[in-house]
C-alpha cells in the first residue's frame, strides 16, 4: 500500500526535490495541453529555502496512459488527495490559464475540507472566475475546426499540429482541458485569507487588466496585478522577472 502511494505521489510530482527540506514549496500547475516539464527551467530559479514543485496532471507526461479529467471539480479533489500529505508546512500555488483556475479552486477546497491555506496564491493569464466568459466552446469541434482554433490561440507549436502522430497524442488532452474551462461555473464563497498576486501579458488578446483586477474580491489579504511584456504565454519570456516576484513575496514568510 505504501509503495502504491509513493508511486502515485511520483506521478503527480515527477520533478520534485525532497519536499520537506524547503521552508516554502511553490506548487506550479500547467496550462491547457501542457505538462510539468514547462516548469523544468524554474527548478533552480528560487533561492533556498524556497522550492518550485511542478505538478503533473493526469493524461500527460509520464501519466499519458491515464484518462485526463474533463471537469474541474474532479481534478481538484484528485489533486487535493495527492498533495495534502505535503501541505503540512508553508506552501504556495502558481497556475497559468487553466492552471490558475485549478490553483484557486484547490485553495478553496483545501480551506473548506481541512482548514489548510497557501501562504500566497499566484494566478496568471486568467480572468477572475466570477466574470462571464463569452468565448464559444471549442472542445467538441470537428478536428479541422478544432485545429484551426488552436492555431488562432497561438499556444500550440505548428510542428505538432502538422504531425498526425503528435496530434493523436495531444488533441485529446487539449479537448479535455478546454472542456474543464468551458464547463467551469464559479460558486460564490468566502474570500481567501492569503494574498493573491495576478499576472498578465501586456499584449494578451484574451485576458486584459480589466479581467485581472476583479480577482481582488477573492482575498481578504493583499492583492496586486503585475503585467509583463508579451502575449498570453508571457510566462515563457519573462521567467526571471516572474521568479523574482515569487522570491520577494515568499521570503516575507520565511
Amino acid at each position: 500500500m505504501l509503495d502504491a502511494y509513493r508511486e502515485e505521489t511520483i506521478n503527480w510530482l515527477p520533478l520534485a526535490k525532497p519536499l520537506r527540506q524547503s521552508a516554502v514549496n511553490l506548487f506550479c500547475f500547467p496550462y491547457s495541453g501542457a505538462n510539468a516539464s514547462i516548469y523544468h527551467s524554474w527548478l533552480s530559479g528560487l533561492p533556498k529555502p524556497l522550492a518550485v514543485i511542478p505538478v503533473e496532471l493526469p493524461g500527460r507526461g509520464r501519466r499519458l496512459s491515464e484518462p485526463p479529467h474533463t471537469r474541474l471539480s474532479s481534478l481538484v479533489e484528485s489533486a487535493a488527495e495527492a498533495l495534502i500529505p505535503y501541505l503540512d508546512h508553508p506552501f504556495a500555488f502558481f497556475g497559468h490559464s487553466m492552471g490558475a483556475l485549478l490553483s484557486f479552486e484547490l485553495a478553496r477546497f483545501l480551506r473548506d475540507c481541512c482548514g489548510r491555506s497557501p501562504v500566497h496564491l499566484f494566478l496568471s493569464g486568467s480572468g477572475a472566475p466570477h466574470l462571464p466568459h463569452p468565448e464559444q466552446p471549442i472542445s467538441e469541434l470537428p478536428e479541422p475546426e478544432f485545429i484551426q482554433r488552436l492555431r488562432e490561440l497561438n499556444g500550440t507549436e505548428e510542428a505538432i499540429l502538422a504531425c498526425p502522430e503528435l496530434r493523436e497524442l495531444l488533441l485529446p488532452i487539449l479537448r479535455a482541458d478546454f472542456a474543464i474551462c468551458e464547463t467551469y461555473r464559479y460558486l460564490p464563497g468566502e474570500p481567501l485569507d492569503c494574498p493573491i498576486s495576478v499576472f498578465g501579458g501586456l499584449s494578451d488578446p484574451f485576458v486584459g487588466r480589466a479581467d485581472l483586477e476583479p480577482w481582488k474580491v477573492h482575498t481578504r489579504a493583499a492583492f496586486r496585478v503585475r503585467l509583463f511584456p508579451g502575449d498570453h504565454f508571457f510566462l515563457h519570456t519573462n521567467r526571471a522577472q516572474i521568479l523574482t516576484v515569487f522570491a520577494r513575496e515568499l521570503y516575507r514568510i520565511v
